[in-house]
């Protein structure tokens, strides 16, 4: 019995001793920030009383004595790996101008405004959101007026990131490291609201309630939706008559001569051909078609191959219904979106259609009175180069000269029809953008722009975030009219698309200063641009910005190719997902664009001009390094 109390006792001695050492060791430590904190505020003022002064010499005496003490120093080793292990968490949540989702991070890179990483307050604020007692350090976190501007621009700016986060468990803990709650996050006008925006898309494409048409009307977005469109028996009347007359689809910018000739009409016609009424009427017959999956067919090279059945579906009169999408096959792309164009954009029938396309599929009277059709049943020079539809006559032979190769205006090639066509058959196929897609837009525009709009945001709040709540309840103009505009991006912004490595096979190949040169030519014109949109797969053109200091290029942020690595050994080095994503997300951030610079020997640059031409930008025209090789 006196042995076990002996016991206890050492024991509770043990702990007590332990206790005090880390009590010690840590009140050595809220010192220290003491003193770093007073040394950082003597720039405004050096002279100090000398009470202060003794004062912390007695301090520092004391801390050199506690700390020569081993389990003190073994508690400071302890605490400095902490801060180690915290700084990299830090790093890997909020990198200056980086910030990845999904395999992929963006950059944006100033040559002329570029500062450096403040990482003592990012340390601080990360190091207060821990369970270690700092007091002294929490309190610090909590009183916004120890922030700096800075500080608060990349604290708005790791919130957004939080919001962007791709599970729920995943942006209530961001939320929690950051010290702030969701609703004490202003809005962010480079975000879309994904979930609102995929509701408002999927009631226009598909057929209104006894109507033949979707609502597609005058009325832009959800004021279509305001109650005063549906109590007003005139306004009733008209709306009906606008959908009964099938008004032009929304996702058309500008009339007619804001993009190429008929592109209104023709996008219509083709979602009428389509979506028919009754996809089981035994009149409608269908092409079933898996996406191009070969090696070393880029996401170019399938958009065209689709862009080929398609014109062979309206020829024939035939819904096209596309099957397997191998790009799609990815965890990314979740429940029956895997293996899909839908995983990214609206599919190009209905379900219902789809529904019953692939229940013939599995009918062999279908395929033998013709019902059903493949691939298959069309050869290479059919899918790859065959005839234009001709249902709108040719209205590619008065396309507008607005491509300049060389400082001169091209005004007619051997392929304008094929060019006309591809551009309308991609709008068509990317005419809605899925939730997912347009989650990857929120986060590479929030890398790339995220800092610049927080810093907007802030001023507009007069240095009263976060300590004041700033979303309020949202008023009907915010809802029904404000929200049907764009995310911001810097504008004017330039796309430009540079296209090497083994590229040079099929097309001239130029070196990136050609390309600058020809931004320079652009900005002589329009001297307030200054951001590019860089989209490349080559090392060596990231290498040589640092040359360019008057201007501002926005990428993003992946493994490039060295050499003249193939585009297929390339692809498959970043893996399925991410060699899917960056790609799509660079080419809906160029069609975004204001002005337009690539190499139209290029597919890729070849559907980023037909996006322009079908965008409303057609006068925004485009310069190019070379031709394409079939013109």
């Amino acid at each position: 019995m006196k042995s076990i109390m002996n016991d206890e006792r050492d024991l509770a001695c043990h702990k007590t001793l332990a206790e005090e050492t880390v009590s010690n060791c840590f009140w050595v430590l809220d010192l220290d920030f003491q003193e770093m904190a007073i040394s950082s505020q003597s720039g405004e003022n050096n002279m100090e009383p000398l009470g202060r002064k003794s004062l912390e010499r007695v301090v520092s005496q004391r801390a050199l004595q506690m700390s020569s003490s081993f389990p003190c120093q073994l508690c400071v080793v302890g605490f400095l790996c902490g801060v180690c292990l915290t700084s990299l968490f830090l790093a890997a949540l909020t990198s200056l101008g980086t910030f990845a989702f999904g395999g992929i991070s963006f950059s944006a890179v100033s040559i002329r405004n570029s500062s450096p990483w403040n990482s003592s307050s990012e340390f601080i604020n990360v190091a207060a959101s821990t369970d270690c007692k700092f007091k002294l350090m929490e309190t610090e976190r909590w009183d916004d007026s120890q922030r700096t501007h800075d500080e608060k621009v990349s604290l708005l700016h790791s919130a957004w990131s939080a919001l962007l986060s791709e599970s729920v468990d995943v942006e209530f803990e961001n939320f929690q490291n950051l010290g702030l709650s969701k609703s004490a996050v202003p809005n962010g006008p480079h975000l879309e609201n994904c979930k609102l925006s995929a509701q408002i898309n999927k009631r226009l494409d598909k057929q209104a309630e006894n109507e033949s048409f979707p609502p597609w009307t005058t009325w832009k977005g959800l004021l279509d939706m305001h109650p005063a469109s549906t109590a007003n028996e005139q306004l009733r009347y008209y709306r009906h008559q606008a959908i009964s007359e099938g008004a032009y689809p929304p996702w058309i910018s500008g009339s007619d001569e804001d993009n190429y000739p008929l592109t209104r009409k023709v996008q219509r016609d083709i979602w009428i051909h389509q979506h028919p009424p009754n996809c089981k009427d035994p009149n409608v017959k269908f092409l079933v078609a898996d996406w191009e999956k070969l090696p070393g067919f880029g996401i170019g090279a399938q958009l065209v191959g689709m862009s080929g059945l398609l014109a062979i579906a309206l020829k024939d009169k035939r819904v096209l219904v596309t099957s397997y999408y191998n790009r799609a096959d990815h965890d990314g792309c979740k429940g029956t979106s895997r293996s899909s164009w839908s995983c990214y954009f609206f599919p190009e029938t209905s379900q219902e259609c789809r529904d019953h396309a692939l229940e013939l599929m599995a009918n062999k009277e279908a395929w033998e009175n013709g019902s059903i059709t493949t691939k298959e049943n069309y050869n290479s020079k059919e899918i790859w180069t065959g005839r234009t539809p001709r249902i709108w006559g040719d209205p590619w032979s008065y396309l507008q000269p607005t491509t300049e190769i060389n400082g001169s205006l091209i005004t007619f090639h051997h392929k304008m029809d094929r060019r006309w066509w591809r551009a309308q058959a991609i709008r068509y196929l990317m005419r809605f953008q899925t939730e997912y897609t347009c989650g990857l837009m929120n986060v590479a525009r929030n890398a790339a722009f995220g800092k610049e709009v927080a810093k907007m945001v802030l001023a507009s709040l007069e240095d009263k975030w976060p300590k004041e709540v700033t979303n309020k309840p949202v008023s009907d103009i915010q809802r029904f009219v404000w929200s049907s505009h764009k995310p911001w991006v810097p504008r004017p912004l330039l796309s430009m698309h540079v296209r090497m490595g083994d590229k040079a096979c099929e097309m001239k190949v130029v070196e990136f200063e050609e390309y600058m040169h020809l931004a320079d030519q652009l900005r002589r014109q329009f001297p307030h641009l200054n951001s590019i949109w860089l989209s490349t797969e080559m090392q060596e053109v990231i290498d040589k910005l640092e040359k360019y200091t008057d201007w501002k290029f926005y990428y993003s942020n992946v493994t490039r190719q060295v050499g003249n690595t193939t585009m297929a050994e390339y692809e498959a080095s970043l893996g399925r997902q991410t060699s899917t994503n960056y790609p799509l997300v660079n080419f809906l951030m160029a069609t975004e664009a204001d002005f337009f610079i690539g190499a139209l020997g290029s597919t890729w640059c070849f559907l980023i001009d037909g996006m322009r031409n079908t965008g409303g930008k057609v006068m925004a025209g485009y310069l190019s390094v070379n031709r394409d090789r079939f013109w």
